[in-house]
């Protein structure tokens, strides 16, 4: 016999033993199984035997399966009844067994494919240029404005658009929409609620100050002078322009002003600098500095309006204050408050001694009550962390254990990360349920952030229902409770058709550890693929060329890995279009080599001939 009988014993032995374990959760979630939608009927079937299935050390039986090379495998999720029955099968026929009476009614794997494709189609549309993954985009502002703008998107390649609630309003939502559905009517509108958002308060406004930087090279050399906007106050440069600073000015001087005035003055350090008018554009002006300069509201400009003319004595206008910042370093104490009182730096007495510590509130304060002491904090994006040294109920001291070397910033509406906390944070807040009543008359999904657990999704069912809304639902996977409890927030959410997870890689990965992110996501791919639920891959997708234009080469490795995922979520940035156009060209190249997990083996295109 070429495969060993007493190896293929114990194969049937543990086969057996795992289709059991399949039965009898089918039994144990009997309920939840007859709850979930009609179209949802097998794959919720599915979910279930896939966590049978790992209830166990299946990488032990895919082992004694490679040790006898035995040419199955187990690694897809999408149908693991079907999978174990034929492997059964098999190995009964190798043995001379007679094979046992199984009930009938199991799909097979062309009709799971086709459940899938169905479930991805119902939640992101019909996928362009014949890519198996959607690319969904972010709307800026300015999509509500530039209509062109959003029609550029839909000819590269974007086939859902996603809103954010926690911008704009919903003047500016509608004629996003109504720009999106006036050029592609079938493209799909996504909306996210904002949930329950912790972020640091408001900072103490700064000084009213502008601060010009040419750029400089290593030895101190300006390479560039700093590329300025003079123009009254709140002319804003053309779209899509870069700058460095915006100088308000008053207009009834600036409009004498051409190509070759200049302005000289002296700054806060009473530097002599000057600032040279390049160009005439609206009713704004280009202006270059090679000066490293700081402007305060009592800087006075000398404006010539041409070499040799007589000089011009004139002011700013109104400067808005700098954003006051925080700069933190390992070692320093923080104190969160409760209340909402404006933050400010820390106050040293002229010994260096410390007189006032820094603090900041934060903007969701009954989470004082949940916060225990030794327990770690993160700030901005993981950037700054800390321990929670004293719990005060008004306020906490906080330890930081980590920032740059050179110290880390902290400003207002910086994200707020507490893993080791039960928070207790339900997921739809009084915002939520109120832009829920627009999403429903006007998007086609939403998106649910911060989800915890089923009881935050029966909330939202509820509220649908209540609005008699046919949503779909895509759920945003950013906590680590929220992924603990995955299985049956699924299960729940099934319940609705149709349904969706987004992997929130920022925060999840904060939340769980960067250690644990590159597993913990892997495992929610395998878990969605066995309830056959369409994924969605975002967070810094293509970042830096969306922001700079630039790619960098993690990103194109990251967008190649993104191809197993059902949907690719972009954020919006100044080259968004490029962005666009380069996830289209990358996604359909790696689709021939990889489907899902799959690789792929088409015809190799080199020489036939080794040298």
């Amino acid at each position: 016999m070429r495969f060993p009988k007493d190896k293929l014993q114990e194969i049937v032995v543990a086969l057996s033993s795992i289709i059991d374990t399949i039965y009898e959760c089918e039994l144990k979630y009997k309920n939840e199984l007859n709850n979930v939608h009609p179209n949802y009927m097998h794959s919720a079937k599915n979910l279930v035997h896939y966590l049978a299935l790992r209830s166990f050390n299946i990488d032990v039986f895919q082992q004694k399966l490679e040790d006898i090379g035995m040419p199955v495998a187990l690694e897809s999720q999408e149908n693991i009844l079907y999978s174990l029955l034929n492997l059964r099968t098999i190995v009964y026929s190798l043995l001379g067994y007679q094979l046992p009476d199984e009930e009938k009614g199991h799909l097979n794997n062309l009709e799971v494919q086709k459940i899938r494709g169905e479930n991805s189609e119902a939640l992101f549309g019909k996928i362009m240029n014949k890519r198996k993954t959607a690319i969904l985009v972010t709307q800026p502002t300015e999509a509500a404005t530039n209509e062109s703008f959003v029609q550029s998107l839909i000819q590269q390649g974007m086939d859902c658009v996603r809103i954010n609630c926690a911008h704009d309003d919903e003047i500016i939502w509608k004629q996003i929409i109504d720009h999106v559905r006036r050029h592609e009517g079938d493209c799909k509108v996504m909306m996210d609620l904002g949930g329950p958002k912790l972020r640091t308060g408001k900072m103490k406004p700064g000084p009213k100050v502008i601060h010009i930087k040419p750029r400089k090279n290593a030895i101190g050399q300006v390479t560039e002078p700093a590329k300025i906007w003079l123009a009254p106050y709140a002319i804003m440069p053309p779209k899509g322009e870069e700058y460095d600073v915006i100088i308000p000015v008053n207009k009834k001087w600036l409009r004498k002003t051409k190509k070759g005035s200049y302005i000289i003055f002296r700054d806060s350090r009473d530097r002599k600098c000057s600032i040279y008018i390049d160009k005439k554009e609206g009713k704004g002006r280009w202006a270059s500095c090679s000066d490293s300069a700081f402007i305060t509201p009592a800087t006075f400009l000398n404006v010539f309006l041409e070499k040799k003319s007589r000089k011009e004595i004139h002011t700013l206008q109104e400067l808005l204050p700098l954003e006051e910042v925080i700069f933190l370093f390992e070692g320093d104490f923080l104190r969160l408050d409760k209340k909402a009182i404006l933050g400010e730096p820390a106050v040293y007495d002229q010994e260096g001694n410390l007189k006032e510590m820094a603090h900041i509130s934060c903007t969701l304060p009954e989470i004082f009550d949940s916060v225990n002491e030794e327990e770690l904090i993160y700030f901005n994006d993981g950037k700054i962390e800390g321990i929670v040294r004293e719990n005060h109920r008004d306020h906490l001291i906080i330890e930081i254990t980590y920032a740059k070397k050179r110290g880390g910033k902290l400003k207002a509406d910086k994200g707020i990360n507490l893993p080791n906390s039960v928070l207790g944070v339900k997921g739809l807040t009084k915002k939520d349920k109120k832009d829920l009543k627009f999403v429903a008359l006007h998007a086609d999904v939403v998106n649910f952030s911060f989800v915890n657990n089923k009881k935050d999704v029966e909330e939202l069912i509820s509220e649908l229902n209540n609005l008699k809304a046919a949503l779909g639902i895509i759920l945003k996977i950013e906590t680590k409770e929220g992924y603990r409890n995955l299985p049956g927030i699924l299960l729940k959410a099934m319940e609705n058709y149709p349904v969706g997870v987004m992997i929130a890689r920022g925060d999840l990965a904060i939340e769980l550890g960067w250690k644990n992110f590159a597993t913990i996501q892997e495992e929610i791919l395998q878990l969605c693929a066995a309830a056959h639920v369409p994924v969605v891959w975002a967070t810094q997708v293509l970042e830096n060329l969306a922001k700079k234009g630039i790619p960098t080469r993690a990103e194109i490795t990251d967008i190649a890995m993104a191809q197993r995922a059902d949907c690719v979520m972009l954020n919006k940035g100044p080259y968004i279009e490029k962005a666009v156009r380069m996830l289209d060209k990358v996604i359909r190249k790696m689709q021939r080599i990889q489907k899902g997990k799959l690789t792929l083996l088409p015809r190799l295109e080199f020489s036939e001939h080794l040298h």
